[in-house]
């Protein structure tokens, strides 16, 4: 009996030790992750707690429920002069139709809808077919093929809508579902990540600002929704890189941010109003810096200014290299173009530059760009 309580009594002390370790230092019990969300409105990242199980999604359902019914389906029609009548019922798209030439997201109550340009950059007459079996004559409020995108109208009461998350806050790896009709065969969803953010040397449109996603996308799904695992649109799905014209994996599509600034400024002036210099640029390579004698220069060398155009008036010339903006330094050419397309037209713009080897600044007063 004395052998037993001697060997008993390291143990229970052991236990007791444990037990007052573990009131002591609470880090050390049951495992808690944590969990970034995007979801908020003001796409700021929210820190919660959850338990292990509930970081494995097993279904993307209530997302697809939410956003789905916001998507359409375009039809048009090309070289028909003869309207279709309101009040008739309305074709079933046929051989006088392109097969769901694209796909769109309806925006808000009033029919506003979001698709590419391309989708309806030649139509006579379009078609709108949504999910639950009604079709509407669409009109054109506007389009911007600098950034391939357009805006229609419908008519009809009681629409759904999806909700629009603004894009900054995604993340390269975040989980995204493209919802469009690829190929005609009916509304369809492909899951994916986001790639990469801000790709603008695609060559597609004069201002690109693309999300790349492996989410498939294939044709029809042009103009279709991007959205995020809470149900909320982040993007429209544009085109894809591909030999064969299937998805290889590499899609992109136009954030959800600038979606809707083009689409604020088609409705309210019909036309996105850009600003203008009147110039055309050639980035300053590394090559081009050494055979002018600059070292460890950045800039943009002015290989054109338009007569009477911004540039010209302010005495900028063909061969002056500029140097920066406002004093914002030269980054690359798209930079430069992009900021200055943001700047309201009448606004004054401080530049420096380089002629003949002397550094000089003016002040341009930002046009408008052309429409053409």
């Amino acid at each position: 009996m004395k052998k037993f309580a001697f060997l008993a009594w390291p143990t229970l002390s052991g236990v007791l030790i444990a037990l007052l370790v573990l009131q002591i230092t609470p880090q050390y019990s049951a495992p808690v992750v944590t969990r970034v969300s995007l979801t908020t409105t003001n796409a700021s990242p929210k820190v919660v707690s959850a338990n292990i199980a509930e970081d494995f999604v097993h279904s993307y359902a209530d997302a697809v429920a939410k956003a789905a019914p916001a998507v359409v389906n375009v039809y048009i029609r090309i070289n028909d002069s003869t309207a279709l009548d309101n009040g008739q019922p309305l074709p079933r798209p046929s051989s006088e139709y392109h097969s769901s030439l694209g796909s769109g997201v309806i925006l808000n109550q009033q029919g506003y809808i979001v698709t590419n340009n391309h989708v309806i950059d030649k139509a006579s007459e379009i078609i709108v077919a949504l999910q639950d079996g009604r079709e509407a004559v669409a009109e054109v409020i506007g389009t911007d093929p600098g950034t391939d995108l357009a805006i229609l109208k419908i008519n009809l009461q009681q629409l759904p809508i999806i909700t629009i998350e603004p894009s900054e806050g995604l993340r390269v790896g975040d989980v995204v579902l493209a919802i469009g009709n690829p190929f005609d065969v009916g509304q369809t969803v492909t899951k994916g990540i986001i790639s990469a953010k801000s790709r603008n040397t695609v060559g597609l449109n004069r201002y690109e600002d693309f999300l790349q996603t492996d989410a498939a996308i294939n044709p029809g799904n042009s103009g279709g929704a991007l959205i995020n695992t809470a149900g909320h649109l982040v993007g429209i799905s544009t085109a894809i890189f591909s030999k064969a014209g299937g998805s290889n994996g590499i899609g992109f599509a136009i954030p959800s941010s600038l979606a809707i600034k083009v689409m604020r400024n088609l409705i309210e002036n019909g036309r996105v109003i850009r600003g203008w210099l009147g110039v055309e640029t050639q980035e300053l390579t590394p090559q081009l810096a050494e055979s002018f004698g600059l070292n460890n220069v950045r800039g943009l060398i002015l290989a054109g200014v338009f007569p009477d155009g911004p540039a010209s008036k302010a005495g900028l010339q063909a061969g002056d290299l500029i140097l920066s903006f406002n004093g914002m330094s030269i980054i690359s050419g798209l930079d430069s173009m992009r900021s200055i397309a943001e700047v309201k037209p009448g606004s004054i713009v401080r530049v420096s530059f380089l002629r003949n080897g002397e550094a000089l600044t003016t002040k341009i007063i930002v046009g408008e760009r052309p429409s053409t």
